[in-house]
């Protein structure tokens, strides 16, 4: 039986395997292949490349360019969306690192 993380099925629960092309991933988010070459221009989202050279994206990072979406449909401009959804990410993985550090200083015992 090949490693776990080498079996094809795996992939599909992998949130960061590149799964979708630049195509349906568009179609997916109902937006056109420019507005996701844009969210890489502005760092928002790098997708990986195929052996071909193409774009592939994950389904984290659809979920990113889908949120940036959400602002963009609001009036947001698109550099702007870009910037707040970084922000969105950093504080929501600095929100989820101090309820780790609460949870070990919970069960840790006191120093002197």
């Amino acid at each position: 039986m090949p490693p776990r993380s080498t079996r094809p099925a795996d992939n599909l629960d992998d949130d960061d395997y590149p799964a979708y092309t630049m195509g349906r991933a568009a179609e997916m988010l109902g937006t056109t292949p420019a507005f996701l070459r844009t969210l890489g221009e502005n760092r928002l989202i790098t997708p990986l490349r195929s052996d071909g050279g193409h774009r592939r994206y994950s389904r984290y990072q659809l979920r990113i360019a889908s949120r940036a979406r959400e602002l963009v449909d609001q009036g947001t401009k698109i550099e702007d969306a870009c910037r707040i959804v970084i922000l969105e990410d950093q504080l929501e993985e600095a929100q989820r690192i101090n309820e780790e550090l609460r949870a070990h200083r919970a069960t840790s015992p006191p120093t002197a």
